[in-house]
């Protein structure tokens, strides 16, 4: 199954203005706009619904009316921040944001492959308990002696009984997730009450600042697992250099479940992993309507199977369009989340930034992904690695 809060991930917490909003960073610097400035897609689920009508990209009347507020609020010596997210909840546009200036620099900084925590993955089992899914090397959980299996009971006193894994992961960062605490920094204190079959104890971790693990590889009998959680800097080239060392005849796995994103960049670089050049999407900025191709020279034979679920996003999406698309893979497990719009960031006069869509990405086909997602080729709610092992062994691969 997907791991629904590694701690790791581009997943973290944040507080809107008085009600908690989840944002799902995924950001895509793709091409410079005519201002400097550059678009990007931003993995953020969707708000409370809002009234007025639907954002319409491209109009630019929203983040005039953006910039107009912001400015009138510094002026009159208010927050800025505060008068930029009143537009933006009015304006209909379900992916707009607004961010501090410290949110949006934690922001980059996790693009960068980079985060503070404890070095762990947490999942919710069927049996509504969450444990540890697995370990970060060198982190400060698995200094504590922290293992994959170990139930989590508690987060500095909070039970987790109830909660979903993404919660616990909040908890776990320090995320603010309540009581609109600031997001907790390096050498931060942690209590955790965990259990181990029979056995209960309490230890206390110390965040840290980590690297993420973007991409991990590992032999499945004689194909390549290549697991990609999020698209971080170097993500797509580690892609590139993992299908180089697959043994000759082996076949791919390429796990993008959970993936809620990130550079489109270096999703494009994956892509070229497996494609001989040639387009991978096409996108429009303010009606203009562009394109990204795939660098020539990728591996074409080699059999692949994409495995996808409802946490694949945005970038993943991109990439698991261009590989359905052109042929390339055979998608198994389950639709994707459906976000493929694009957002451009506005510098407001405090630091803040405000993402507003200004248009959406389609596959190679054609297919617009934004509300839609991708179907898989062949479903498989439950048990996608085993029937995904088998859909590979059919293509002419072992596993």
């Amino acid at each position: 199954m997907s791991l629904p809060g590694p701690e790791s991930s581009l997943r973290p917490r944040r507080i809107g203005r008085g009600a908690a909003l989840t944002v799902l960073f995924a950001t895509v610097l793709v091409a410079a706009a005519a201002t400097g400035s550059l678009p990007h897609d931003d993995a953020d689920p969707p708000r409370a619904a809002r009234n007025g009508p639907a954002a319409r990209p491209g109009d630019g009347a929203v983040r005039d009316e953006v910039v107009r507020a912001a400015a009138e609020a510094a002026a009159d010596g208010k927050p800025v921040a505060q008068a930029a997210e009143e537009v933006v909840s009015r304006s209909g546009d379900r992916w707009g944001a607004v961010y501090d200036k410290s949110e949006y620099e934690d922001f980059r900084r996790a693009l960068d492959g980079s985060y503070t925590g404890v070095g762990l993955w947490a999942r919710r089992t069927a049996d509504g308990h969450v444990e540890v899914a697995r370990v970060q090397r060198g982190g400060p959980a698995e200094r504590a002696g922290l293992r994959p299996g170990d139930r989590l009971r508690a987060v500095d006193g909070r039970s987790v009984r109830g909660r979903t894994a993404a919660e616990v992961v909040a908890l776990l960062r320090g995320d603010g997730a309540e009581g609109g605490a600031a997001r907790a920094k390096a050498g931060s204190a942690v209590v955790l009450g965990v259990q181990r079959g029979p056995r209960a104890w309490t230890l206390t971790l110390r965040r840290a600042r980590l690297a993420a693990e973007a991409v991990t590889v590992r032999r499945v009998g004689d194909a390549v697992l290549i697991r990609v959680s999020a698209f971080t800097r170097g993500s797509g080239e580690l892609v590139r250099k993992a299908v180089d060392r697959a043994p000759d005849g082996a076949g791919v796995l390429l796990d993008l479940r959970g993936n809620g994103g990130g550079l489109v960049t270096e999703a494009v670089t994956a892509a070229s992993a497996f494609l001989d050049g040639g387009l991978v999407a096409t996108y429009d900025v303010h009606g203009e309507e562009k394109a990204l191709y795939a660098e020539p020279g990728g591996d074409t034979a080699r059999p692949v199977v994409a495995l996808i679920d409802g946490g694949t996003m945005s970038a993943a999406e991109l990439l698991t369009g261009a590989l359905k698309d052109r042929g390339r893979a055979v998608t198994v497990g389950a639709r994707t989340f459906g976000k493929g719009s694009v957002q451009m960031p506005s510098r407001l006069p405090d630091g803040s930034v405000a993402e507003l869509t200004v248009g959406h990405y389609r596959t190679p086909a054609g297919a617009r992904v934004d509300g839609r997602g991708i179907a898989p080729d062949v479903p498989a709610p439950t048990g996608t690695e085993e029937r995904a092992r088998t859909v590979l062994s059919g293509l002419g691969a072992g596993t």
